[in-house]
């Protein structure tokens, strides 16, 4: 079956087959995966930082967004070789543009 499996905002996301793999109940990542809380990234992180990482990427600049700075979540490209036995990687997206309302 193929899924999507999407990075943070400011990441990648990978276009994927599964691998009906019955040791994970034929199932896979749905995502990167938060590393920090909403709460715990707001404290952590500035716009300057929001900023920095999302360098490239059209988005909004809203203090609102600031939980979603993608170091809030876990490195996709290692969540992905992680699940290498899950899923077929067929395609891999690179963002460009984000949209994201509050």
């Amino acid at each position: 079956m193929w899924a999507m499996i999407p990075g943070s905002m400011g990441a990648r996301s990978y276009i994927v087959v599964g691998r009906e793999n019955p040791d994970s109940f034929h199932s896979a990542p749905h995502g990167a995966g938060r590393r920090y809380s909403r709460t715990k990234a707001r404290a952590l992180f500035t716009m300057s930082d929001l900023s920095r990482e999302m360098q490239g990427i059209e988005y909004r600049h809203a203090k609102v967004l600031l939980d979603e700075i993608p170091s809030a979540y876990k490195d996709i490209d290692q969540v992905m070789e992680n699940a290498k036995d899950l899923v077929e990687i067929r395609y891999v997206l690179k963002q460009f543009v984000n949209v994201k309302g509050d």
